[in-house]
Formats: C-alpha cells, structure tokens, sequence
C-alpha cells in the first residue's frame, strides 16, 4: 500500500510534540491529538508516544464509542484531519453537541485528584520527573501543555 498521503500529513513525534489535548477537531478535544499520534505511529515516526494504549485516546473512545482499531485503518487510508473529523462523527455514538460540549468541558476542567486511583498514582511520580518545577499543575491537560512547552 502506497503511504505516502499518510507520511505527508504525519508529524515527526522525534523532533516535536503531538497537539495538545485541548485542540478541537470535529467537534471533541482530544480527537486531534489522538489523530496526530496515529499517523505519526503508522509512518514510524511516533517517537516516545503511543497511540494505544494511550490514557486520553482511552477517554475518547470510552466517551464516544468510536473503535481506536476502525479509526487507525482510516487514517491508514490517508484521511485528511477534515475527512477524520467527519468519519469520527459519523461512528460516534454521541448525538448531542451539548453532551459533547459537556463532556470536552469536564475533560478541559478534570483535575487530578478527580481521576481514578490508578492514574493519580502514575502521576504522583510522572509530574514531579517530567513537567517543569516551577509550573503548577491545576487540571490534567496541563501536563501535557506544560510538558510539551505549551504553557
């Protein structure tokens, strides 16, 4: 199969960051974030990061329903970030812009002692190791942003 659409849209995860979670794509935070480490994944560019088993693409799928495998082979095929987001929307269980509204402010807004036990544990040691000292951590995308150099 001839890759190179998907290779000319991927991000070099070497030598910069995936989107931050924050960043909106048909509709959902998350989704371009999740879009950028796929394509980075399947032209071998990916870097530290994985696009599954990944925490927030977890999220993502857990909320819409939407099968991280079936989404890898679309974005296989060389997908625009137009033609995912429209895809994604299609195989969203989510019908309600206002669920998803709901659902990407509680994302936006989750701090860390709102998540399950498991990852408040990962995060008591990745924070102190990986995000700058002297930035506070308030909600969880935050660790991303300022890990990345966002904020």
């Amino acid at each position: 199969m001839d890759n190179t659409k998907l290779v000319s849209l991927a991000k070099d995860l070497n030598n910069e960051s995936p989107s931050s979670p924050r960043t909106m794509l048909g509709g959902y935070v998350i989704l371009q974030r999740c879009l950028d480490k796929c394509r980075s994944y399947l032209a071998g560019m990916n870097g530290e990061y994985n696009y599954w088993p990944c925490s927030l693409c977890e999220e993502l799928e857990t909320f819409s329903g939407v099968d991280h495998e079936e989404m890898k082979n679309f974005i296989a095929a060389g997908a625009s970030d137009d033609e995912v987001a429209e895809w994604f929307n299609d195989h969203s269980k989510i019908e309600s812009e206002l669920e998803k509204i709901r659902w990407n402010n509680q994302m936006r807004d989750m701090r860390i002692s709102e998540m399950p036990d498991k990852a408040q544990e990962f995060l008591e040691a990745y924070i102190p190791e990986n995000v700058p000292r002297h930035r506070p951590v308030y909600v969880w995308f935050d660790v991303f942003d300022l890990e990345e150099g966002r904020l």
